[in-house]
C-alpha cells in the first residue's frame, strides 16, 4: 500500500521537467552574474547551458578579455567545459591555460614559463579579477599564462 508520504514524493514527468528548467535558469543567472562581476564589456552577450557545458557568445575588445571570461566561467563549480563562441576586435597571441597543482605558487609558475619568478606580478595581473591575492591560488584552479 502506498503511504501519503510516498505518494507525495512521486513526481510527474511534467513537474520534474519544470524543476530541471528552473534549475537551469538559476544556473544561467549565476553564470551571468559571474560574467557581470568580471567587469568585462561583452557586446551581444548570450549564455547557453547544456548539462555541465556553458556556451558563451558575444564580442569583446581584447584576447585577454576573452580568456578571462572563459576562465571565470570554467572555474564555476559544476561547469566542466566552456564552449567559446566569443569574437575579438583586436586579435593577439592566445595565452596558454594552466591548471594549478598542489605546491604551486605564481612565482613557481612564472619561473617555469618565463624563467623568472619575479614575473609572478604579470601572471597575477593577467588573471584579475579571478585572482584577488597573488598568494591565494589553489589546486584545480585554471589560470592564463600570457605570452610576454
Amino acid at each position: 500500500m502506498l503511504t501519503k508520504k510516498a505518494a507525495a514524493e512521486i513526481k510527474s514527468p511534467e513537474i520534474t521537467k519544470m524543476e530541471e528548467e528552473l534549475f537551469r535558469k538559476q544556473k544561467l543567472f549565476l553564470l551571468q552574474s559571474v560574467v557581470d562581476n568580471t567587469g568585462i564589456k561583452v557586446k551581444n552577450l548570450e549564455l547557453d547551458l547544456n548539462d555541465d557545458t556553458v556556451t558563451i557568445y558575444g564580442q569583446v575588445k581584447k584576447q585577454a578579455d576573452k580568456e578571462r571570461l572563459i576562465l571565470a566561467l570554467g572555474n564555476v563549480g559544476g561547469i566542466a567545459s566552456v564552449d567559446d563562441r566569443i569574437g575579438v576586435d583586436k586579435e593577439e597571441p592566445a595565452a596558454e591555460f594552466y591548471t594549478v597543482k598542489k605546491g604551486d605558487s605564481l612565482s613557481k609558475i612564472a619561473k617555469r614559463y618565463y624563467g623568472d619568478p619575479m614575473k609572478y606580478k604579470q601572471l597575477f595581473e593577467a588573471n584579475q579579477p579571478l585572482l584577488k591575492d597573488p598568494s591565494k591560488i589553489f589546486p584545480g584552479q585554471q589560470i592564463r599564462i600570457p605570452k610576454l
